[in-house]
């Protein structure tokens, strides 16, 4: 089962909540850089609908660390 995603997008005035949207659009929405891994989201199956930064969900990051190659962190 897929589970449903929000996300806070920031805005001039206000930060807006999208969703329900898909994990497939939710993952594309990581590759086109929409989320990114300080955008607030949630899930009820994946953070129990808790508010969570994506560099807080494993395969969040993941999937941003494999489509965004070039934001890698050098230490």
């Amino acid at each position: 089962m897929s589970a449903d995603w929000y996300f806070m997008k920031k805005g001039f005035f206000r930060t807006k909540k999208i969703g329900p949207i898909s994990e497939v659009d939710f993952l594309h929405r990581i590759e086109s850089g929409d989320v990114v891994p300080d955008t607030l989201v949630s899930s009820t199956t994946k953070t129990h609908g808790h508010w969570v930064h994506l560099r807080e969900i494993r395969a969040g990051m993941q999937h941003w660390d494999k489509t965004h190659p070039s934001a890698r962190k050098v230490v």
